[in-house]
């Protein structure tokens, strides 16, 4: 039975949620328990809690073991028996001759990794497209620099652990009918280190670790877009007896921009004319990434209509080359005239008639049709 509560239940999301409502969730949650944002008691072991569920249910491969196996799976402490069934419930019958035995040995505590950090980092459209370089601020678990990782006060040091004699380990005997088994689980005095620690450090209290606030500086790659995560390797927590450190997760987030619209490598842009300059054509300046460019509004032009500009667009992330910009035209009608205004386009309207489109005589016949329908 999984002891940990339930990754779903964590993240506040069904079982059948898609990967997007599954970041959401993360997303929000993160913000809302970050331990620099959060100063309550709870908030570190809730973000870890979040994060752990992330890793697991971001992961489709990590995620369908968790479905199928719950926490057990992932830990590698799950035998299937299912290839079995003909013995008729194989895990009840180990269960009441072994108990907590099994097939399992709970060995000496090992190196164990550190835990992964995240950090939301925003950013302008500008820095996405082209790539830049920030100084973010951390906090994570290091080694205690007044202990040097011992736990113990300076000038002191840990003792042989007396229950398990310094070897992490506890062997208890069992006398069964089949004769005696003996279970090896983890020291409960010592917790597997083999050691007791008489004067904890002052600063880290015995833990070994201290959290420490450090600077780092980020690389953002130039394509990048909302919700990528760029990786430090070795930047997260410090690990557990000699185990490697975690890694840093730099989640991007993109600020909106006031003009362009972005999909995957290309960019729309919106451009406001008059219908003057949609009749008889202009020449305008328009905004790009590049820079403000000349744009050649053809005679004739139409609301709606569009132009690519080839390679105009976003660099392609850890690619040559880049995507395009779409110019979308928008035609501005006016409000309000002057006496001038309204005078020019009145004896404009006498010379182009009223008709939109050439109407024959079956065109009322179809109107009417549509009517009747």
């Amino acid at each position: 039975m999984d002891r940990k509560k339930d990754y779903y239940e964590i993240l506040g999301v069904s079982r059948n949620a898609t990967q997007e409502e599954i970041k959401k969730a993360y997303r929000r949650l993160a913000r809302q328990y970050h331990p620099d944002v959060n100063k309550s008691p709870e908030a570190e072991a809730k973000f870890k809690e979040i994060n752990e569920a992330y890793e697991v249910l971001s992961d489709p491969e990590k995620r369908s073991i968790y479905d199928r196996y719950g926490h057990a799976g992932l830990s590698g402490d799950f035998a299937d028996f299912s290839g079995f069934g003909g013995f008729g419930g194989l895990e009840s019958i180990i269960e009441e001759f072994f108990g907590d035995f099994g097939f399992r040995r709970t060995r000496r505590r090992a190196p164990r990794r550190g835990s992964d950090l995240y950090y939301e980092l925003s950013i302008s459209f500008e820095e996405a497209a082209f790539g830049t370089e920030k100084e973010i601020e951390i906090s994570r678990y290091e080694i205690c620099p007044h202990c040097h990782g011992t736990g113990a006060e300076p000038g002191t040091t840990p003792i042989r652990c007396p229950q398990c004699n310094g070897t992490g380990e506890v062997r208890n005997i069992r006398n069964t009918f089949l004769g005696s088994f003996v279970t090896v689980t983890t020291c409960p005095r010592c917790e597997g280190t083999g050691e007791v620690i008489v004067s904890p450090c002052t600063q880290c209290h015995g833990n070994r670790k201290a959290r420490v606030k450090r600077k780092l500086v980020v690389e953002i790659p130039p394509g990048v877009d909302d919700g990528t995560r760029i990786r430090l390797s070795g930047e997260g927590d410090a690990g557990d007896m000699g185990g490697p450190s975690g890694n840093l997760y730099v989640v991007i987030s993109v600020r909106p921009h006031p003009y362009f619209r972005r999909e995957g490598n290309d960019i729309y842009l919106e451009l406001p004319i008059n219908i003057v300059q949609a009749a008889l054509g202009d020449e305008v300046e328009i905004p790009t990434l590049d820079g403000p460019e000349k744009f050649v509004i053809p005679p004739g032009t139409q609301p709606g209509q569009s132009f690519r500009l080839r390679g105009k667009g976003i660099p392609k992330l850890h690619r040559n080359g880049r995507g395009d910009m779409y110019v979308t035209i928008k035609v501005v009608i006016p409000k309000e005239l002057t006496p001038k205004q309204r005078e020019l386009l009145v004896e404009l309207g006498k010379t182009m008639g009223k008709e939109v489109f050439p109407q024959d005589k079956g065109f009322f016949k179809r109107v009417k049709d549509v009517f009747k329908a």
